[in-house]
């Protein structure tokens, strides 16, 4: 079995309605993403999953959520944007584009430096 993982990042403002702190504000972060997938294929030359296109995949899902106001955007207009509910997200976009031989893992999401919250499905 072949575990690889890429890490990036996106820019974004959110805020959690109900929360009964300064998170519940208007504020952005520069989010960290780490995606992991599994696969026990590999190709002729020995790659299991490209790098770059599991990179290219992870940014095509990042893309809309880039540098704007996560709540105006679905499902989060009706959905809290919090970590939790951001790395479930992620986690079933990039699951529908990822080649059918590879599983998803993970994906983790950094609010900050020492926030993070990771997503699964057993």
């Amino acid at each position: 079995m072949y575990r690889t993982f890429i890490e990036t990042h996106f820019s974004a403002a959110h805020q959690l309605y109900g929360y009964p702190g300064h998170c519940g504000k208007l504020h952005g972060h520069t989010w960290k993403i780490r995606v992991e997938v599994e696969t026990e294929q590999i190709d002729s030359i020995g790659i299991g999953i490209d790098f770059r296109k599991l990179k290219e995949i992870t940014e095509s899902v990042l893309e809309p959520l880039d540098h704007h106001h996560i709540n105006e955007i679905p499902p989060f207009d009706k959905e809290n944007p919090t970590a939790e509910n951001l790395s479930r997200f992620l986690y079933r976009q990039i699951q529908q584009q990822v080649p059918p031989q590879v599983r998803m893992v993970q994906v983790t999401v950094w609010e900050s430096e020492h926030y993070a919250v990771g997503y699964f499905e057993p």
